[in-house]
């Protein structure tokens, strides 16, 4: 649906008329079914159209693991204004890509649930606004929750507004009570709404936070980059001041100040779910603009009778690193078909290129990829997988920063809720890992809330460890909070491996003895190598295994019949359990239909370095 503003009409709106804001939330807060009813309700979608839920989250891992990965656009129509929204991850994995979008908006939508109240990810990203100098406008959401605590939340918000220093206009902030999933917000609990009306007006009430306008020279940064198969690469970016028509000659400035004179060829917008192409688009708008064939994210693009160059875009660094080497294993190639080298740094680089919230280094013989976390990393490895390449994946290892001559490592700060009868076997656990308590307390409903700093080496696999403790019970989120001094050595992984002695495939007379020895990772019928690892170990050593033994076969008959094979169901990983399981002296095997793990041999110099 097109309104008469974002046809080719040649029309520019006033920049006065456009609100541009982004949603933030701690993961699982309701962030993107909010988002879904403020789309329902401004009537983006015809009567009789079949929406799906969480409608933004169209990518498909997106979809699978529940959870938004990447920041998206939309815009609706209310009253006269136009609201550019965008949708941000809740993840702290991906908090570059919250990072990147702020500065593109008047102000956010804080998101808290009204019973859990605020989480590590919800100061993360507050923080980051009120840094911009941003006026948030708190939502607390899931009001209809049973014991949802409304009063108590809103005044644990303000008091991490406090605590994250707040200015006076900050702290004098908005707020309404909501719930997405029904569909309504209020701003008074005594006069309940049906709608999402309060909360447009809510937004309309921020005025613009730059005051570009229209009769001025043309700026934008390119925030986000987009690809379209037909004009290729996009540039995303708020228009801060003037306009642009399609055609326009502007100048491309890139990070390293090259400039390039370049000629747009397409002017596009958002509309509810869909693109629409704009004949002109002025000062406050966000936009996608094609024709710049080598723009980056945070390159600017000015008129070439005022050139300016602006700020790059920062980010925080990333914290955790992995190896990439071409699949050198025995059964490389058969599913896969980007197995070399080449082809798997051409494919690193392209991701390079659109988003720098991850830092790539090719070598001669391997790639180093840089992250914010397993998931982080995770997710860009399971991209390539189902894209058809093969490769081999090292463990994770921290990235260490020497201040002043010591040696510093990054901190992550935990947040756990468990029933209270588990406290005790987290706490032990999580300080064996080297963690610091910071808060212990149970409420009413004998679920105890622990907050730990803690190293991220010692967080790393402990995530199934937890969930194996609390009997799925529990609730366990982190974010990074900075560096801290290097706390020494932090016990691995208790329990060895299963590792194969034999090439072939197995078979269940085999596995049938050695369930009794550990957990296994494969099943009857598997194809096995030497090196591969099968299972893990009851004890907490190695053992070289035959996973492909056979029955002997005699002519002697035996009274009775057979031993009934009975195996327990094998336990499978997916890449992001993967890279926290594996240890220094093990790789990941990863293919488009499968994921292996096998053991190295480090010579003496390796180890070291690899310590």
């Amino acid at each position: 649906m097109q309104t008469p503003d974002q046809t080719q009409t040649g029309k520019v709106r006033s920049p006065n008329k456009i609100r541009n804001i982004a949603i933030i939330a701690h993961i699982d807060h309701g962030k993107t079914t909010m988002l879904d009813g403020l789309l329902k309700q401004s009537n983006v979608f015809r009567e009789n159209q079949v929406v799906e839920e969480r409608v933004m989250d169209s990518y498909d891992q997106e979809r699978e693991r529940g959870i938004t990965i990447f920041a998206k656009h939309t815009s609706v129509e209310y009253k006269d204004y136009k609201i550019n929204i965008i949708d941000t991850p809740g993840h702290a994995d991906f908090s570059g890509e919250v990072e990147r979008v702020l500065g593109m908006v008047d102000t956010v939508l804080l998101i808290v649930d009204a019973k859990e109240g605020p989480m590590p990810q919800t100061r993360f990203v507050l923080s980051k606004s009120l840094k911009m100098g941003l006026c948030p406008i708190v939502v607390l959401n899931k009001i209809d929750r049973p014991h949802a605590n409304p009063e108590r939340v809103l005044n644990a918000t303000f008091d991490l507004f406090v605590e994250l220093g707040a200015n006076d206009q900050q702290l004098d902030f908005k707020y309404c009570y909501a719930s997405g999933l029904k569909g309504y917000a209020y701003i008074d609990l005594e006069r309940p709404q049906q709608d999402f009306h309060e909360l447009f007006d809510l937004i309309l009430s921020v005025p613009p936070r730059l005051e570009g306008r229209l009769d001025q020279p043309f700026l934008l940064q390119a925030s986000t980059i987009g690809y379209d198969d037909y004009v290729g690469r996009q540039a995303c970016g708020r228009i801060l001041q003037g306009s642009v028509r399609k055609g326009k000659t502007l100048l491309h400035i890139d990070r390293d100040g090259k400039q390039t004179s370049v000629s747009i060829t397409r002017i596009e917008g958002h509309h509810g779910l869909v693109k629409v192409e704009m004949e002109e688009a002025g000062a406050g708008d966000i936009v996608l603009l094609s024709g710049i064939p080598d723009v980056m994210i945070g390159d600017t693009i000015c008129d070439p009778q005022n050139v300016k160059t602006l700020p790059p875009i920062t980010l925080d660094e990333p914290t955790v690193a992995i190896e990439i080497w071409v699949n050198s294993g025995p059964l490389v190639g058969r599913s896969g078909k980007h197995v070399t080298l080449n082809k798997i740094k051409d494919r690193l680089l392209k991701e390079k290129r659109a988003n720098i919230s991850y830092r790539i280094t090719p070598y001669d013989d391997k790639v180093t990829v840089a992250g914010r976390g397993e998931l982080h990393l995770a997710i860009l490895l399971e991209a390539m997988r189902r894209e058809g390449f093969e490769f081999c994946v090292s463990k994770p290892q921290v990235i260490l920063k020497e201040i002043e001559g010591q040696k510093h490592e990054p901190i992550d700060r935990v947040h756990i809720e468990v029933p209270e009868e588990f406290s005790g076997p987290v706490i032990e656990h999580l300080s064996r890992k080297r963690g610091e308590m910071q808060h212990l307390s149970t409420d009413v409903h004998g679920i105890s809330h622990i907050d730990f700093l803690i190293p991220t080496r010692g967080l790393m696999g402990y995530r199934n460890e937890f969930l194996t403790v609390t009997k799925g019970l529990g609730i366990l989120t982190s974010i990074f909070e900075g560096y801290g001094p290097h706390k020494g050595d932090i016990p691995g992984r208790p329990r060895g491996v299963l590792v194969s002695m034999c090439s072939g495939k197995s078979s269940s007379y085999a596995l049938f003895s050695l369930q009794e020895r550990g957990e296994l990772f494969i099943t009857a019928g598997d194809e096995v190598y030497e090196g591969m690892i099968v299972g893990e170990h009851n004890r907490d050593s190695d053992l070289l295994v035959n996973p492909t033994r056979a029955k002997q076969l005699t002519n002697v008959r035996a009274a009775g019949k057979d031993e009934n094979l009975i195996l327990s169901p094998p336990r499978r990983f997916g890449l992001e359990e993967a890279i926290t399981y594996i240890e220094v002296d093990e790789w990941i095997e990863a293919t488009p239909d499968t994921i292996r793990l096998r053991k190295i041999i480090l010579t003496e110099v390796e180890r070291k370095k690899s310590k």
